[in-house]
């Protein structure tokens, strides 16, 4: 039985977003080798690098609930970005979690189990925004 796991990738947002495009390209690239051997071996769900925390809305579930500006997280590292893999067990999940690491320098992924997937499609639009 296949099982679903969330890859949630943590870094510093401060590092990240200061490479250079030359080095962000290289990153990707090597990102890329991997992403398309679990494509290939279609292991490799939706997968989506987040914009910077300073563009994040947080809604605070009080009462009333509340809307603030930004993350407000207090933590060096923040998520990024994630992953959706196709997974037999956990041990596979590390293992791509562990060759995802060695191609992006730093931070952590977190690997979780998933327990509800609603698989969906982007409009046309939104999904060329994503990619670009």
């Amino acid at each position: 039985r296949q099982l679903l796991y969330a890859l949630l990738c943590y870094n510093s947002e401060e590092m990240v977003f200061s490479w250079s495009q030359e080095e962000d390209d290289a990153v990707m690239a090597r990102l890329g080798r991997v992403h398309e051997r679990l494509a290939a071996a279609r292991k490799l769900g939706p997968a989506l690098r987040l914009m910077p925390t300073t563009a994040a809305t947080t809604l605070r579930k009080s009462d009333p609930p509340v809307v603030l500006d930004g993350p407000y997280a207090e933590t060096k590292e923040q998520l990024l970005g994630f992953y959706i893999v196709d997974c037999a067990d956990l041990e596979e999940a590390l293992g791509i979690a562990k060759e995802l690491g060695i191609a992006n320098p730093g931070g952590a992924y977190e690997v979780r189990p998933l327990r509800l997937f609603l698989p969906g499609t982007l409009p046309a639009e939104a999904a060329e925004q994503a990619s670009g």
